[in-house]
């Protein structure tokens, strides 16, 4: 951290509190073995916090106390772990398809001495049946048109999606239209967070089921 401007190391302790230490090596992680096993690109060393971890940590302030969420296609645990780190009060549910990434997650996983994480192998369709959660988050994972589909049945009628998105998020929920129909979306909206923490706030599309 001490190489980090100093609005990122005040975001990050904002965030994480007397959990920092586990968030740095959290990106000490990303940045050695998650290069290592291809999962990320070294070109995104240098952004590693401000463009990833802490893009999708802010995301924690949307996430009700003793939640259970979903990270569906999690990767290299963006935002996942980065969430589970900053919320040892919420249960998550890491669904990810590809076995060396799973492989990786649960190296990552057991080396921070995480208790409130899970990963199941898997597309998030083959697991519908066996995981009903409150909360379905994703990054960087399909467009919502596509999106939806993948993930709002984990919620079982009830729950909120919380999708990590660019600009692009308000005409991505305007092309899902239809689909949202389909699927009884309640309430759908284009958030910031971290708007006082960041110098660029996060955006995220939430799309709201149930009562």
């Amino acid at each position: 951290m001490s190489r980090q401007d100093a609005w990122i190391v005040d975001a990050a302790e904002v965030i994480y509190g007397d959990r920092i230490g586990i968030a740095e090596r959290f990106v000490e992680h990303l940045v050695t073995t998650g290069i290592e096993w291809g999962l990320l690109g070294p070109r995104e060393i240098p952004i590693m916090w401000e463009r990833h971890v802490l893009n999708c940590a802010v995301v924690h302030e949307l996430i009700p106390k003793g939640a259970l969420v979903a990270d569906v296609g999690s990767g290299a645990g963006l935002p996942g772990i980065a969430l589970a780190i900053a919320r040892p009060d919420v249960q998550f549910v890491l669904i990810e398809p590809l076995e060396r990434r799973v492989d990786w997650l649960d190296l990552v996983i057991e080396d921070l001495e995480l208790e409130n994480v899970d990963v199941v192998r898997g597309r998030s369709e083959q697991v519908f049946d066996t995981v009903d959660v409150d909360i379905v988050t994703a990054r960087a994972v399909s467009a919502m048109k596509s999106l939806v589909p993948m993930t709002v049945p984990l919620l079982h009628g009830q729950g909120q999606l919380l999708a990590i998105k660019g600009r692009s998020a308000a005409t991505e929920i305007e092309k899902a239209d239809k689909v949202l129909r389909k699927f009884k979306t309640k309430n759908s909206e284009v958030l910031t967070v971290g708007d006082e923490l960041l110098e660029v706030p996060t955006t995220v599309a939430r799309l709201t089921y149930g009562s």
